[in-house]
């Protein structure tokens, strides 16, 4: 794995910023609540015991798709594409979390309480990001025409490139998405 990115971690983060972007809170994709109790009630009659991941795992492909659609620079990492080597790290994760489903509820209980877009507020109430983290994506900004964050140091690889790609989407306002991502070094 690359730097040793906690994949736990990365999937907490992953469906608390999926959640902040659901049409009845931020409004960034048209997922309507699905990571919310309602979502949770209608998948929950098909997968009883995995619907939390089912809700996640479309709500943060809705969310890749939308994204792209607004900036999708090449030769960068988004929040929703790290590198290959992560993301098929983290596929080939999620069996094992669907093995110890019963475990995850409360944390899906949590996402589904999330109220307010602004991912800095529920990355730092869910104790996902560090006071550090936060104070560095503070002096991040928009882009001229409104569509992207860059950062400003190269992708990482890393916690800390991620922690700020996902509190970069606190950038974003209601209904108008700014798209966060890093450059690549070379490979």
């Amino acid at each position: 794995m690359d730097n040793n990115l906690d994949l736990e971690w990365l999937l907490k983060i992953r469906t608390c910023i999926a959640r902040c972007g659901e049409m009845d809170v931020g409004k960034w994709w048209n997922t309507d609540g699905q990571l919310g109790s309602y979502g949770s009630k209608m998948l929950s009659r098909g997968f009883p015991r995995t619907h939390h991941f089912a809700q996640a795992r479309s709500v943060f492909a809705v969310a890749a798709h939308r994204c792209s659609q607004v900036f999708d620079p090449p030769h960068c990492a988004t929040f929703w594409h790290l590198s290959d080597a992560i993301e098929d790290e983290f596929d080939a994760r999620w069996e094992g979390w669907l093995d110890d489903a019963p475990v995850w509820a409360p944390f899906f209980d949590q996402i589904a309480a999330i109220d307010t877009a602004d991912a800095r507020i529920v990355l730092t109430r869910l104790e996902l990001v560090t006071d550090e983290e936060v104070a560095e994506a503070a002096t991040l900004r928009r882009s001229n025409e409104g569509k992207s964050v860059q950062l400003p140091s190269l992708f990482g690889r890393d916690r800390r490139s991620v922690a700020l790609l996902g509190l970069a989407f606190s950038l974003s306002a209601i209904g108008d998405l700014s798209v966060p991502y890093a450059r690549m070094g070379s490979e």
